[in-house]
């Protein structure tokens, strides 16, 4: 394939690579002509291999894993981003790494009803272009909550409605899953598309 961008994805804290989610959102993005690729992080990596649930890696290595990543492909036409605490690792490089974009999908504003310690210090100051995919009833970073927030104007945003974490909807919303995730995907594609 001889795309111009190439979007590197990484897991969440508890699903690895190859999730629906991430399987879904990988194949989409490739469907639109990127090069898109996946990794694990080293924890990740460890439960295939032994089976047994662990917590993530902490976070210098999760940092280090994603420079090994942008170092292979080069930051120029790379995109880096994931799902959740995979993309906020790449929200945290992106600047110092000078990649050309991050996409996250489903930030993690703050841990599950801990929105009293926001994690979003570094999210005022980014200076690399980034498309944060986020349900508004998102537990770690509903709209309501987000749009109170001062951040960078770097980042914009798609706002799955009535969606969770993964965009999932209720079903009295009137909506579906699939809906929001195509919605996501189309908001993903103009993104990349600014970019090319």
């Amino acid at each position: 394939m001889n795309a111009r961008l190439t979007v590197a994805l990484a897991h969440g804290a508890g699903a690895p690579m190859d999730s629906e989610f991430m399987n879904v959102f990988a194949a989409e993005i490739a469907e639109q002509g990127h090069r898109c690729v996946r990794f694990e992080f080293p924890y990740m990596v460890e439960r295939r291999t032994t089976g047994k649930k662990r917590p993530p890696d902490h976070q210098p290595k999760l940092l280090e894993c994603w420079t090994t990543v942008i170092n292979h492909f080069g930051p120029e036409n790379l995109i880096i981003g994931g799902k959740s605490m995979g993309g906020r690792m790449a929200t945290l490089v992106a600047d110092d790494a000078k990649v050309r974009a991050v996409l996250a999908l489903g930030y993690p504003f703050y841990g599950a009803g801990r929105a009293d310690k926001p994690r979003i210090e570094h999210l005022k100051d980014l200076q690399t272009p980034t498309l944060i995919c986020q349900g508004t009833r998102d537990t770690m970073g509903s709209q309501e909550t987000v749009t109170a927030l001062t951040l960078s104007n770097m980042i914009s945003y798609h706002w799955s409605e009535d969606g969770d974490h993964s965009f999932k909807p209720r079903k009295k919303s009137g909506r579906t899953q699939d809906q929001n995730w195509s919605e996501a995907i189309e908001a993903i594609g103009r993104f990349l598309t600014e970019l090319s």
